[in-house]
Order: structure tokens, then C-alpha cells, then sequence
């Protein structure tokens, strides 16, 4: 039986038919524990109860006052349908009932809930990535394959060289100078190519972020995989800054300046210098917008890490406002950072996926204190992006990491300079072969986001436009919530375990992969001749094989 709703009273309401998720209850079963009503983040469904009549053969064509009708109180679920208590199919209620009572289902008609989200004159914005686009990276496959000529690898008995290199890589010869006169030699990291994207503190719960922090420090101590992971808008906790596992962090410095207060003041007190300084200029799901915490998730400990008042919206502006130009922005942000810790750290800029990241690129060649480039591409997540934003702009990263990787190889300097890639990475759960397809198209390491919280965290966000509300701090386990009630619900231990798992086991794929290439002692990077597509029009375009 599907809970029935209330009659609409307002314009903006709707039957239960047009929502794009519907509550199957089954009263036979429901102990009307009100559990589900409790957990729903969104409160979608409440207790009721009504009056039915029982109409049998026998009552018919008797008085409507007559004592002998039946009647009967029935006890459940009623859905509700306006648009600010929609269900959102996350599945909560189902977890807890005791019975399997009740369910979240798709429904199979045509919603029409999307002509009625603009609320308040405000245009639609909501957290996960874009709904239903192939990925490019999917079809891309390994071709070659190494026999006589090239004795393959065993996967699981030889040695492999995984790693990959952070920072600006000098000539052999250059570095020879430079050391024999003991001139400065640019930073560089030994870093695991698969990293943890940028997700600050404010828009992850405290227990995610301190899962992340766990997992990744296991992983580096205990198991000596490179791995490290980046901030994000926001800052980090302050024990954290001042603490042995800032050598694992990448801190990001983006327009809004959040949280970089603290992070200065910290710094004579640093027992170790970070992993790296990411510099945002652009984010992949809404290019030449800037970042946005809603005032939801503003809270009293977010407040005081960014320095601002409690409970208000966050927006970090599309641009730095003391920069004029990318060509200033590339001198002055990268050497006030490299300054900042003395030239011993790797600095490097973050953009949104344009035809214009070429030169951009060509700007990070001339300056040597640029440690690398991060483009992320369109189909990247965020928190609180605009739907018209993901479903309209960007570039995919495949096309546009591969023009850039052949830039660097047209100027003879593609082992300089390394090339990293975001935006869509495992999001159909193929991690492994997207990034390395991505490697083998130029890029010396990805960075994944909305992967890890679905591996690690069990997010329930998917394509198909479900939970998905990151951005208005209602997450059903706790992964995007500032209140205390919900991200109790996460277990920071239990995430850690997690993302162990999830490493391990792409350093397992990437061996598979590795293998039949017959490349153990080095990442493919630019590999392109082992890769190929059945796509006749993107094979063209990234200058792969075209197979069928």
C-alpha cells in the first residue's frame, strides 16, 4: 500500500505521483514504532491515522446514520508532498524499521517535481555531481597487451613502482648544475597517484574528516603507501595544522580565504610542512562561479575556524579580488605561498576544465616556482552548485588534461611539469580504470571526491538525483552535516578501515593494469599507444587508437 497525502493547498504542492521518489508502506507490517518518522532527514513522512468505512453487500442501500455500518481506524505513513519536505529516496527509514514496512521507491511516471524547485525566486542548487551522463573514461580500454616480444608481468609476485611525483621535475642536467653550486632545487613529493580530493572541513562532518585523517595517516605509517589528501575551501582543525600528519594534507587557498588565518598563525609552530598549497582559481561543477557553504552548515565551530559569524552563508568569490590576471595570479599567489615556507613546499594552482587551460599551463611553464597543475573537469561534484551550473558548463576533463599533456610534449617538457585531473573519477565505481586511463592520457595522478564518500563513508547520493542534499547539512549518515545528531551516526574508526580497503585495493587494480603493459618500475604517464576507444569522434579528438 503507497501512503496517500494530503489534498495540494498551495500552487507549489503536488500529488504524490509527481515526486520523483514515493513511500511504499505496508500497514500489515507496521508496528508504528515511529522510527522512520524520527530518522528521515528531510521529514518527509509522518503518523497519521484515519477513519475508513467498511462497505460490504450487506450495508448497501442502508442509512448513512445507521449503527450497523462499519467502521475502522487505520494507524501508518502519509508522504508528504510539498516541495520542502520532498522524500528524497535515501533509504533511511528502511534501515531502521524493524519490519521492512516501508521503502523508498523511483517513480516510474514522469516527475514533475523540477518545475517546482525554484523556491523564494532562488534558482535550484543541491549537492552531488550531474544526473545521468555517460563517462567517456568507461569506454576507454587497455589494447596492449605484451607477449613474446615483451615478457608480460606477474601481477602478484613482481615488484611495482606506483608512485608518482608532486612538484616541478628539473633537466638531469639542470639539477646536476644547480646541486654542484648549490642553487635551489624546486620541492617535489613521492605521492600514491590516486589522492583524496578537496573537501573541506566545513562542508564534511567533523567524524568524516576525522575518518579521512585516520585512514590516510594508516595507510602512510603503517602500510608506507604515499597517500595524501587536500582540504579543501575552509582550513582544517588547529591540532591538525600543528601535529606530525600535516606532512599527509595538501592545505587549499581558494578566493574566499577561509580558514587561512589560523593556518598563518600556525606556522611557527608546524612540527612538519604540508603535502603541498593548492591554489583555487575554478572548480569543474560550476567554472567561473565561486565555492558556496550554506548557511546550514555554518556552524559554531565552522564559524570560528573561517572566522565569521554563525549561521551565515559562505560564498568565496568567483575570482581572488587582489588579483587583475591569471599571468599576476600565477606570480604573485604561487610565490607568496612558496615564500611562506621558505621554498620548501610545492605550490600549485587549481582550475575549472576551459578551452583556456592551455595558457594558463603555458604561464606555469615560465614561472619555476609552479609545482604542477590540477584541472577538474564538468562532471566533478561539489556542495551547493547551481543545476544549471553541472548540467551546462565545463569541459570534460579526458579532452581537455590530454591537450594539455600534449602542449607540454610540442615544448619538450612534459616530464617538468606534472598534469593532475578531477572531475568524475570512479563514477560509475571504476576507479582504477579511470584514473589510469587518465594517466595514460597525460596525467601524473587524479584526485577523487565523491568516490571516496560513497566507498569509504557509504554515501547514498547517486546519477539519479537521489538524497543527494550535501548541501543543506541534512545528510542521512553524517557524511555532509555539521548537526551533532547526525554525524554521530558516523564512526570515524569505521571509515578509516574503509579507506584503507579502498587503496589497497586500487593498488591491486593498477597492478592488473600495469601488467599486461609490461611497465612495473614507472607510471605509464602518456602512454597513449595502449589505450583505444570505439568511439571514432573521441578517438580523433585525444589522439588515441580507434578500435571496433
Amino acid at each position: 500500500m503507497v501512503a496517500v497525502s494530503s489534498i495540494p493547498s498551495s500552487p507549489s504542492d503536488l500529488t504524490y505521483a509527481d515526486l520523483p521518489w514515493l513511500i511504499e508502506h505496508r500497514e500489515d507490517r507496521c508496528a508504528v514504532c515511529g522510527k522512520c518518522t524520527a530518522v528521515c532527514p528531510v521529514q518527509a513522512i509522518q503518523l497519521t491515522y484515519r477513519r475508513q468505512r467498511i462497505v460490504g453487500l450487506g450495508m448497501l442501500g442502508k442509512a448513512k446514520n445507521d449503527p450497523s455500518v462499519n467502521y475502522r481506524t487505520l494507524y501508518g505513513i502519509k508522504q508528504k508532498t510539498d516541495v520542502a519536505h520532498r522524500c528524497i529516496g535515501c533509504g533511511m527509514c528502511s534501515m531502521v524499521c524493524p519490519n521492512e514496512a516501508i521503502r523508498p521507491m523511483p517513480n516510474p511516471n514522469d516527475p514533475r517535481l523540477r518545475f517546482h524547485m525554484n523556491q523564494a525566486g532562488d534558482a535550484w542548487k543541491r549537492g552531488g555531481r550531474r544526473n545521468d551522463r555517460d563517462s567517456l573514461l568507461d569506454k576507454i580500454i587497455f589494447t596492449r597487451i605484451s607477449m613474446l616480444t615483451d615478457p608480460a608481468l606477474d601481477a602478484g609476485r613482481h615488484e611495482f613502482f606506483l608512485n608518482t611525483i608532486l612538484g616541478r621535475i628539473l633537466p638531469p642536467e639542470e639539477f646536476l648544475q644547480r646541486r654542484a653550486k648549490g642553487e635551489w632545487i624546486p620541492p617535489t613529493r613521492e605521492i600514491f597517484p590516486f589522492i583524496i580530493g578537496s573537501m573541506s572541513f566545513g562542508a564534511l562532518s567533523p567524524n568524516m574528516w576525522l575518518g579521512l585523517l585516520q585512514g590516510v595517516a594508516y595507510l602512510n605509517e603503517v602500510l608506507k603507501i604515499p597517500v595524501v589528501m587536500a582540504t579543501g575551501e575552509g582550513g582544517c582543525p588547529p591540532w591538525v595544522l600543528k601535529s606530525p600528519f600535516l606532512k599527509y594534507i595538501i592545505l587549499q587557498i581558494a578566493s574566499g580565504y577561509f580558514g587561512w588565518d589560523e593556518i598563518i598563525r600556525a606556522i611557527p609552530e608546524m612540527q612538519c610542512d604540508p603535502a603541498a598549497i593548492e591554489i583555487k582559481y575554478g572548480q569543474g561543477a560550476k567554472p567561473g562561479d565561486g565555492g558556496l557553504l550554506m548557511w546550514f552548515k555554518v556552524s559554531k565551530l565552522i564559524a570560528r575556524l573561517r572566522g565569521v559569524p554563525e549561521g551565515v552563508d559562505l560564498p568565496s568569490p568567483p575570482v581572488h579580488q587582489t588579483l587583475y590576471s591569471i599571468e599576476e595570479s600565477v606570480m604573485k599567489m604561487i610565490q607568496t605561498m612558496s615564500m611562506a615556507w621558505g621554498f620548501r613546499v610545492p605550490v600549485y594552482p587549481k582550475i575549472s576544465g576551459t578551452t583556456s587551460a592551455k595558457a594558463v599551463l603555458n604561464n606555469l611553464v615560465r614561472n619555476p616556482y609552479a609545482s604542477g597543475m590540477l584541472i577538474d573537469g564538468m562532471d566533478g561534484g561539489t556542495g551547493a552548485a547551481y543545476n544549471v551550473s553541472m548540467d551546462s558548463m565545463g569541459h570534460p576533463i579526458a579532452s581537455n588534461i590530454r591537450e594539455c599533456y600534449l602542449d607540454l610534449v610540442a615544448q619538450g617538457r612534459e616530464n617538468e611539469i606534472p598534469l593532475f585531473a578531477a572531475g568524475g573519477m570512479g563514477k560509475n565505481g571504476n576507479i582504477a580504470q579511470n584514473g589510469m586511463a587518465l594517466i595514460l592520457l597525460g596525467a601524473s595522478g587524479v584526485h577523487m571526491g565523491k568516490y571516496i564518500m560513497q566507498a569509504a563513508a557509504g554515501c547514498l547520493g547517486s546519477e539519479r538525483n537521489r538524497c543527494n542534499v550535501c548541501n543543506i547539512g541534512l545528510c542521512p549518515k553524517g557524511i555532509t552535516s555539521q548537526n551533532p545528531k547526525l554525524y554521530r551516526r558516523l564512526d570515524p574508526d569505521q571509515v578509516a578501515q574503509r579507506v584503507v580497503e579502498v587503496f589497497t585495493s586500487i593498488r591491486t587494480e593498477m597492478k592488473k593494469i600495469m601488467a599486461p603493459l609490461g611497465r612495473s618500475q614507472s607510471l605509464p604517464i602518456g602512454m597513449s599507444d595502449a589505450i583505444g576507444i570505439n568511439d571514432a569522434a573521441a578517438a580523433e579528438r585525444l589522439k588515441i587508437r580507434y578500435i571496433c
